[in-house]
């Protein structure tokens, strides 16, 4: 009966064990840390992951998660500096750096965090330009992760990090946006095509040079080109036709304009002087004088005519005007006329 009793003791002592056990001895997991409130209050030492020891009806376990914690941020409508309607979205990496600041500190630390990083975000959104937020998000990251972190540190809150998930803009700022895309890819070809034909037209020049010193390279480069025509199955035909002959031409053109224009003027100051004569506008001793006319007389006329009598043989006489002489001939005239005078005022 004695072993019986000292059986059930043990027996009873192992119960009232297991009993302590399973109210004193708790586990903590590897990626969380205990917090033991003894009667209320905390204790300062934190548990470490593991079997944990706890005074049965006294102390109280709580377990803190300390990974780190993934947090979308909902989308944020807000107007940007440059008065621009975006909707951001974004995401909080953080974890939890001191257990008894979480637990004590802030109800609910994640409840917290969700809260700051939205209004955060809508502060940050203010403060950005458009341009920032679609190329330039680096500062922009680092500014919205000091303005969540500075109150969540009070909190036992490190924040690991945030991005900027999304950008959202309306379907007209879409449009201007691609239209400036498209005008800015349209002025970089128009620049490139311009370099592009500065560059060949240097070329052409120097090579230009070199066939005006050798004429043959010329023809050679003609063939060559009319070769590679040739190669093409096509139904094109091609005549070369020499520059000299154009440049023969061009000049034969040149000077037969020349002669054209020049006898246009000509003819133009012909015209313009006879319609000056016919309108009276030229004198009379501005005219042209045309030679006198002298017509012969008959032979009849010649043969009765005497020598020594004054008529004129010129057929003077024929319009009742004689000539006047001139000179020495006038002077022997006048004397024949004075001698014939005197014999009939004698008689």
């Amino acid at each position: 009966m004695i072993v019986d009793a000292v059986l059930g003791a043990l027996g009873g002592l192992a119960g009232l064990g297991a009993i302590w056990a399973g109210l004193s001895i708790r586990v903590v997991q590897q990626f969380q840390k205990g917090v033991v409130f003894r009667f209320g209050k905390v204790r300062a030492e934190v548990r470490e992951p593991g079997l944990v020891a706890l005074m049965p009806i006294a102390d109280r376990l709580r377990r803190v998660n300390v990974q780190i914690v993934t947090m979308p941020i909902p989308a944020q409508e807000g107007i940007t500096r440059d008065n621009v309607t975006v909707r951001v979205d974004a995401v909080v990496y953080y974890r939890v750096e001191d257990p008894v600041k979480a637990t004590v500190n802030v109800q609910d630390y994640n409840f917290a965090i969700s809260q700051v990083a939205q209004t955060s975000l809508r502060s940050i959104i203010g403060k950005s330009e458009l341009d920032d937020l679609l190329a330039n998000r680096e500062p922009i990251n680092q500014g919205l992760e000091l303005m969540i972190d500075s109150p969540a540190l009070g909190w036992g809150i490190q924040i690991d990090r945030v991005e900027i998930k999304d950008v959202a803009l309306p379907e007209s700022m879409k449009r201007s946006i691609a239209r400036q895309a498209e005008a800015e890819r349209e002025r970089r070809a128009r620049i490139i095509t311009a370099d592009g034909e500065f560059q060949a037209s240097a070329r052409l020049s120097e090579a230009a040079a070199v066939m005006s010193a050798t004429p043959a390279a010329l023809q050679l480069r003609l063939l060559q080109t009319v070769v590679e025509v040739a190669a093409e199955k096509n139904s094109t035909l091609v005549l070369p036709f020499p520059v000299e002959l154009l440049r023969f031409l061009d000049s034969a053109t040149e000077s037969q304009q020349r002669d054209l224009l020049a006898a246009a003027a000509v003819a133009a100051a012909a015209k313009s002087a006879e319609q000056a004569v016919e309108r009276g506008e030229v004198p009379e001793e501005k005219r042209p004088h045309e030679r006198p006319r002298h017509e012969l007389p008959p032979l009849e006329k010649l043969l009765n005519a005497s020598p020594l009598d004054g008529s004129d043989l010129d057929g003077s006489e024929l319009d009742g005007t004689a000539p006047e002489a001139v000179g020495p001939a006038a002077g022997s005239a006048e004397r024949g006329a004075e001698e014939r005078a005197e014999p009939g005022a004698a008689s």
